[in-house]
């Protein structure tokens, strides 16, 4: 692979200093080899005049199968629980080329809003479905991919949320766990795909499924996720069926530690916020989707300032409706502010929760920020459109004013973007396709 010189640009390299440069920065190999004023290759030479160049983004908690199915009809302005009561009769008519193609999609939107790490929560697999028709999409497109996993098993028969259509065995849903990490997984620096388990949630997976999936997740070295506090239907349905609140259920099942990182969270009290801190458990942050639903604004300031690690996620592009992970970002900022006051989280730390906030959520030491030595997972955004026409601190505009586009992204060192448009595959046809699926689904 030849050297890429990015020159000319800002760099908000998001380290832990936060520090910005004025100047260049050298791909080599996959990874970042320096960064500096005037450096030379007889490479490419991209010019970022006029640009800011930030880390990819980092997005923990997505539905990528949901793009098939975004404002559906009676789910538009449903709580949690109705929305999805409303959204499983379809899902379960998907299928292997669902799956793949409604990923496509999902990660070419992300690619576009500047993400080039992604996780992904599929916990059903009707028709044949598996978990590669997303790796395969994954690999596809060029993107860093944490897939998990997921797994329903208590249908509504047993009291659970979804039908039993969309419910597996759980000694099956283990063994195909196995099965996965044994295939999937790289736990090397670098690696373009990690695999982890995720059981969806309290309410349509028993406890023995929940720990045994942590005892299986910690055998094969591999990360756990779930949606956990997301909205008050949640917390009731945790006290009442369990007896506790949520990050008591989790820890005493084993689902706290550096390892897990549990979605929306929206919900958590002082305790649990404090319970999350001291074993070092991750949150996806999902402000749009918390927004759409109806389900609050998440304590992230508290947390943040407690230590949990915080990522964002845009969640399902069922419940977002949209996969745009800068907007996300924005919408963090946001929030806070509504909730906490006009100081409560700058521009500068929302982009870090989005890039290394995220990374480190994620348990990757090796992307995140703008170092020598880090791979090269790059976002070089357009500071000279309409969006920033007259901004006079060009970072914090990225999610002030805008571009909510990037121009080009770059992940270990290949170009998946190039002047706004994806390299690697035919976008147009694949929207062709997702909109015929889409049509046939509704028909």
């Amino acid at each position: 692979m030849p050297d890429i010189l990015i020159r000319n640009a800002t760099i908000a390299t998001m380290d832990e200093t936060r520090r910005e440069i004025a100047g260049d920065i050298l791909i080599r190999g996959g990874t970042i080899a320096a960064l500096g004023r005037g450096l030379q290759t007889r490479g490419e030479v991209i010019d970022a005049t006029g640009c800011v160049v930030t880390p990819g983004l980092v997005n923990t908690h997505h539905h990528l199968y949901q793009s098939l199915t975004r404002a559906v009809p009676g789910g538009q302005d449903a709580l949690l629980f109705g929305w999805l009561k409303t959204l499983y009769p379809i899902w379960a008519r998907f299928g292997p080329e669902e799956m793949r193609v409604s990923a496509l999609t999902g990660l070419a939107e992300l690619a576009l809003s500047g993400c080039t790490l992604t996780s992904d929560h599929l916990y059903l697999y009707p028709n044949g479905a598996r978990l590669e028709d997303t790796i395969d999409a994954a690999r596809e497109i060029g993107l860093r991919f944490h897939p998990t996993r997921g797994a329903m098993s208590i249908g509504e028969s047993a009291g659970g949320l979804p039908p039993d259509s969309l419910v597996e065995d759980e000694a099956a849903i283990l063994k195909d766990m196995g099965r996965v990490v044994d295939a999937f997984h790289d736990p090397k620096d670098g690696a373009m795909v990690r695999v982890g388990l995720a059981p969806c949630s309290p309410f349509s997976v028993s406890r023995d499924l929940m720990r045994e999936a942590a005892i299986l997740a910690r055998d094969k070295g591999v990360m756990l996720h779930t949606h956990l506090a997301e909205n008050d239907e949640d917390i009731a349905y945790s006290l009442e069926k369990f007896g506790c609140r949520p990050g008591q259920y989790a820890e005493d099942l084993g689902w706290t530690g550096a390892d897990v990182w549990h979605a929306h969270c929206v919900k958590l009290d002082e305790g649990e916020i404090g319970l999350f801190a001291r074993s070092r458990t991750g949150v996806a942050h999902c402000p749009c989707s918390n927004c759409r639903l109806g389900s609050g604004i998440a304590p992230i300031r508290r947390m943040r300032d407690a230590g949990v690690k915080v990522g964002l996620g845009v969640d399902g592009s069922a419940s977002n409706d949209a996969g745009n992970l800068v907007g996300e970002a924005r919408q963090a900022m946001l929030l806070q502010r509504v909730a906490n006051g006009a100081d409560a989280l700058s521009a500068r730390e929302a982009l870090e929760i989005a890039t290394l906030g995220g990374a480190r959520v994620l348990g990757r030491s090796d992307c995140g920020s703008i170092e020598p030595g880090k791979r090269a997972d790059l976002a070089i955004w357009d500071m000279r459109g309409i969006e920033a026409a007259g901004a006079w601190d060009p970072v914090a505009a990225l999610l002030l004013a805008g571009p909510t586009r990037v121009r080009d992204l770059f992940v270990e060192g290949r170009q998946v973007v190039r002047d706004g448009h994806i390299t690697t595959i035919d976008l147009p046809r694949f929207i062709e396709d997702q909109n015929r699926l889409a049509r046939r689904l509704m028909a």
